[in-house]
């Protein structure tokens, strides 16, 4: 995830350097190129995961992070943006290490500590997406953009290694048939459970994506003149990940012992509100800080979400149903990042925090409401 989240701070600046000039024609294409490696991934996801749970999700790790490793390292050598676009579309379709090892630690976790697991887990996936930023601005610095996309490469090919030699995994292959997607959820005890993590999921990442691609700018904004611009960025966008490698674990514990729902709900509303103030900040130290604060609140969402579909799904179709929650996932990714960058472009970047804000509310009313209904009666902590 580091990696995969070293360009995040100097993408702006990488369309830019490919020919792009205008501002608003640079957000607007700093949303398709972020999100464009989603559009595939949210419908071949459910595709991998069938493919998990036939063959074993070791093998997904080993597909997934050497074909990454590829065609990131062909990133640095494009020479336009839409052959940025294309291959960061391409991306997509061989995405899928991290729902691959999500599924791999829930089906060999005890379900009384599936949350603390899951949790441990998040701090690699969401720790590595916010601390690469920083590497990525810092190494953007030292050895220029292009250069920084072979670095990614090397990281992704990293990961195949340590996959390959130290991952082990029990796997029983299904003597089943392969089963409709309508068969699967009628080996669901609670399908409006998974409809309900599923929606949730979208909501969760379309707020966290919003902002995303156009941070470098918010940077500019609040910073005049001042140099290093890719740098600061990455440390802005990289200082929740601290906090949540801090916070994903402990939380993950809370929900074993109190009830995942419970953890997400509270995770939402102080997200919600700590969104509000990121819109009027006058200084890089207040931006900061807010983001330390919301790194608090993501240790605690998706890693309760992932618990509570554990609980719900039969261990011979977990793949396939983690893989519609990523699909849920990318979908977020998606929106996030194209709706913030057109509402930059046309409103204002504040606005962006602001409705990011609303969403998260409308999602934690929703979660507080329907969630006593939906997931009460189905895990004795839910």
């Amino acid at each position: 995830m580091i990696g995969s989240s070293l360009v995040i701070p100097f993408l702006p600046l990488y369309i830019e350097q490919l020919g792009v000039k205008e501002v608003a024609r640079i957000e607007q294409w700093s949303g398709l190129a972020y999100s464009a490696t989603f559009m595939l991934s949210a419908f071949v996801s459910p595709i991998w995961g069938r493919l998990a749970d036939k063959h074993g999700r070791k093998l997904m790790l080993l597909r997934a992070s050497l074909g990454m490793a590829v065609i990131m390292t062909l990133t640095g050598l494009v020479q336009n943006v839409y052959q940025l676009f294309f291959l960061r579309l391409l991306m997509g379709a061989v995405n899928g290490y991290v729902p691959a090892a999500i599924t791999m630690i829930a089906t060999q976790t005890p379900k009384e500590h599936s949350g603390w697991a899951l949790g441990t887990l998040s701090t690699g996936s969401v720790g590595g997406t916010l601390i690469g930023p920083l590497i990525g601005g810092t190494l953007s610095e030292i050895i220029g953009l292009h250069h920084v996309f072979f670095v990614t490469g090397g990281f992704m090919l990293l990961s195949f290694l340590v996959s390959l030699l130290f991952v082990r995994e029990e796997f029983v292959k299904p003597t089943s048939s392969d089963l409709t997607n309508q068969e699967v959820f009628k080996m669901i005890k609670h399908p409006k459970v998974l409809v309900a993590m599923f929606l949730t999921t979208f909501m969760i990442q379309f707020a966290n994506m919003s902002i995303e691609p156009i941070v470098s700018l918010y940077v500019k904004q609040l910073a005049r003149n001042m140099g290093h611009v890719a740098m600061v960025s990455g440390a802005v966008v990289s200082v929740a990940g601290l906090s949540n490698i801090l916070a994903a674990p402990w939380l993950g514990r809370l929900s074993d012992q109190y009830g995942a729902r419970k953890i997400l709900l509270v995770c939402l509303f102080f997200a919600a509100i700590v969104f509000i103030p990121q819109a009027f900040v006058q200084n890089l130290w207040q931006l900061m800080g807010l983001r330390f604060l919301l790194g608090l609140a993501m240790g605690g969402m998706l890693p309760s979400v992932n618990s509570l579909i554990k609980r719900s799904v039969p261990q011979s179709v977990s793949g396939r149903v983690f893989g519609y929650n990523q699909s849920a996932q990318f979908l977020g990714n998606i929106a996030g990042p194209n709706l913030g960058g057109q509402m930059a472009a046309y409103l204002g970047i504040q606005y962006v925090f602001i409705s990011t804000s609303a969403l998260l509310f409308m999602n934690a009313g929703w979660v507080y409401i329907t969630g006593k209904k939906l997931l009460g009666t189905h895990a004795t902590k839910a």
